[in-house]
């Protein structure tokens, strides 16, 4: 039993480690973020159907859930496209640093969505995360342009997170993120159809390296690592998850600087900063955490 758990939590470091190195592969496509979230979107889109079909699980859904899972989808691929449009300008360091503020964005979403109460101590950590941020933003002016793409892509990324916790509560996560993807495609096609990207004989013309990338992000970094989360979090208790998962910009920030030395060379107000946001990040997911398990053993 024990030896299980051992083998579940070195799985779920590979996870975070395999969602670091999207980053990376973010940085080494030569291709636009646009074409770059199409083909991940639409090769990961037949392999979670491949998946499903092999595992026998029901496709259908009602109407009002197509409405959710399309306002879903349209989210992630904004993400997604701002998430590597962001590495892309500027550098895997810096969109992962920014990125990291996810969490405190989640708290005044939530407040507004689910008029939920925002809690001092949340509100106290965010203020430490914009804190780091501000020291960020002065330190490497040059890169601006990227903390603010960022910033937004951590910003959907919140929404995207606070609207799925209530989807997946009425059907199984790897159905949402089936229909998701599959809609979110959708909707970069109908944005590169409008723009002539989409017909252009260039489109579909990519490096050969690029083949290989977009395989390994399509398939490793976006289906497996999905469907393998989902199984983890039967057998691993949420602390552990939640601690692990706060290690993904550590991985892909240390990755980067051994792969791109040139370009990921930063400052060390730089470290300061990001320093500063991921220690508000694990030190609020702990207390969180730990008070949670306490109501439980309480109630």
């Amino acid at each position: 039993m024990q030896n299980d758990k051992l083998k579940s939590y070195l799985h779920l470091h590979l996870i975070v480690f395999i969602w670091g190195f999207t980053a990376i592969l973010g940085k080494l496509l030569t291709i636009d973020a646009v074409a770059l979230v199409w083909y991940r979107m639409g090769v990961a889109s037949m392999l979670i159907f491949w998946y499903i079909k092999y595992q026998k699980m029901s496709l259908h859904i009602s109407r009002n859930q197509i409405i959710k899972y399309v306002f879903g989808g349209v989210v992630i691929a904004l993400h997604w496209t701002t998430f590597f449009y962001a590495i892309k300008i500027s550098n895997i360091s810096i969109a992962l640093a920014t990125m990291s503020t996810g969490a405190f964005f989640t708290i005044f979403i939530e407040a507004l969505y689910k008029k939920k109460k925002i809690d001092a101590q949340e509100l106290i950590f965010g203020v430490l995360a914009i804190v780091g941020l501000y020291i960020i933003y002065q330190a490497e002016i040059s890169l601006q342009l990227g903390m603010f793409v960022a910033l937004l892509s951590s910003f959907l990324s919140a929404v995207f997170s606070v609207f799925n916790a209530d989807f997946v509560k009425e059907e199984s996560a790897i159905i949402i993120s089936f229909y998701e993807i599959i809609f979110g495609v959708a909707a970069v096609t109908i944005y590169l159809l409008y723009n002539g990207e989409l017909l252009t004989e260039g489109f579909f013309i990519l490096q050969p390296l690029d083949y290989l990338w977009l395989f390994i992000l399509s398939s490793i970094c976006t289906a497996y690592a999905f469907i393998v989360s989902v199984d983890l979090l039967k057998k691993l208790s949420a602390f552990t998850v939640m601690l692990t998962i706060n290690l993904e910009p550590i991985y892909a920030i240390f990755l980067a600087v051994i792969l791109f030395p040139n370009n990921e060379k930063m400052s060390s107000s730089f470290y300061l900063g990001a320093g500063l946001i991921l220690l508000t990040v694990v030190i609020n997911g702990i207390l969180k955490t730990a008070s949670r398990n306490k109501r439980k053993s309480v109630n």
